[in-house]
């Protein structure tokens, strides 16, 4: 690639009282490239954009002004945090800088990766990291509208995802405007896109947003499109025309309730067959009003708040199969089956938290919402966590996460005190104290 910066030099640039070290080129695309800078001591992102670019999207400084002047919504966005203009100086290093300007973002840990890898099948990466990257993804996007803004192009393009853990990041932040006031030729990514802004009937906006961030979190759980079944089979050749009818004119959701003509095919379609099933009936039902009366009523949507509150209880849920080890989901207090080799999932020890149910499985955590609701749901900063006993996995043990010491009593009512980061035998614990209340263990 002929990179517009020349790697390993070091310029001036307007606005910096440093000169920047072009350490190598990242990539490029349509609107202009990415390099791996140092400013000092600090390694970021800068993205340069071409003349072309510039030209087609007028308001494009005035976004990234406005966008740095109202800083990032969250951690996870790789937002702008200033903008660069070339000097006289400079410009005899990088002739084509001219016209030209680019801005400073965070730089992508290499750990991150491209979300289109998890939804091609070629990431490993557990159900529960894939339930905690929906949550984050739901939570950033109600950081950006409650800001009055909107993304305007939710996609897969740009997510990445830490596998460990479930982290996100979300980049081509220069796409965000203030809501209702959208600028600028981006409108969506095919296949993502609201129908209204599909079909031309209205600008991006933050209802938008919504419908696309259903569509990113309905491929990211079951590695398929919402509409793309049946009706998919009956195309010859998916040109515009042919997408306007499947996402547009006439889209159905391929789990619609009411409707059945838009199944998946058992062959060509069968992860979603698979995955769908995995989901307890509250989170499904979240995709049935967005894809159902959300498709044509914006106001139907469902809010970032309704997903994130239906994920944490998902996560909440999550059991271990003792027979073939896959992550179910089952509700509580109701007989299920494991959905990969249909063994029945006998009721679990659960832990009775002032404010929810988790069950007792290796990885589960116990959350500040648990114990105070006007927190709103959270799962950045987890009090406690469930772990396995490292020599034999079927002993589970709870840690305490925080930072105070924490009484309770054991089965034969002794007392125990834990502290700080230590864990104590689940099996023979009754009660713990928490410096934010109670945690009762239920056996079943």
């Amino acid at each position: 690639m002929n990179w517009l910066l020349p790697e390993g030099a070091s310029l001036p640039f307007a606005g910096l009282e440093q000169p920047l070290l072009i350490e190598q080129g990242l990539g490029g695309g349509s609107q202009g490239q990415v390099f791996a800078v140092k400013l000092a001591d600090e390694r970021l992102a800068l993205k340069w954009y071409f003349p072309a670019c510039i030209a087609r999207d007028p308001q494009l400084r005035k976004r990234l002004q406005q966008s740095i002047r109202l800083g990032a919504p969250n951690r996870d966005f790789l937002w702008p945090l200033a903008l660069l203009d070339p000097t006289p100086g400079s410009l005899g290093r990088f002739p084509a800088a001219a016209g030209s300007f680019g801005y400073l973002m965070g730089l992508r840990p290499d750990a991150y990766v491209g979300a289109h890898r998890h939804a091609g099948g070629d990431l490993a990466i557990s159900l529960q990291c894939v339930l905690k990257a929906c949550f984050h993804l739901a939570e950033a996007f109600h950081q950006l509208h409650l800001k009055g803004l909107c993304y305007k192009d939710v996609s897969l393009g740009n997510l990445f995802l830490e596998a460990s853990s479930g982290g996100i990041l979300i980049c081509d932040n220069d796409n965000v405007d203030v809501d209702g006031q959208s600028s600028g030729s981006v409108l969506g990514t095919p296949g993502f896109m609201a129908p209204e802004v599909l079909l031309g009937q209205a600008k991006p906006s933050a209802r938008s947003d919504l419908f696309s961030l259903a569509v990113l979190l309905f491929r990211l759980l079951t590695r398929h499109d919402p509409f793309r079944g049946q009706r998919e089979l009956e195309i010859r050749c998916l040109d515009e025309p042919a997408r306007r009818r499947l996402y547009g004119d006439e889209a159905l959701f391929i789990f619609d309730p009411d409707d059945p003509h838009n199944r998946p095919d058992p062959i060509e379609h069968s992860a979603a067959l698979i995955t769908w099933p995995i989901y307890p009936a509250s989170l499904q039902r979240l995709f049935e009003q967005s894809f159902g009366p959300g498709l044509r009523q914006s106001e139907q949507r469902t809010l970032t708040g309704q997903w994130k509150q239906a994920i944490s209880l998902c996560l909440d849920q999550r059991q271990l199969c003792s027979h073939c080890g896959q992550e179910t989901f089952p509700a509580a207090d109701a007989p299920s089956t494991c959905w990969s080799c249909g063994t029945p999932l006998p009721a679990p020890l659960r832990l009775r938290l002032p404010h929810g149910l988790v069950s007792a499985t290796a990885g589960n955590e116990l959350q500040p919402h648990h114990f105070d609701p006007l927190l709103g749901e959270s799962i950045r900063e987890p009090l406690a966590r469930l772990v396995a006993h490292p020599s034999d996995p079927t002993l589970l043990g709870l840690q305490n996460l925080s930072t105070s010491r924490w009484s309770g009593r054991t089965t034969s009512g002794q007392s125990i005190e834990l502290d700080p980061g230590k864990t104590c035998n689940l099996a023979a614990l009754q009660q713990l104290d928490s410096s934010a209340g109670a945690i009762l263990v239920l056996r079943p």
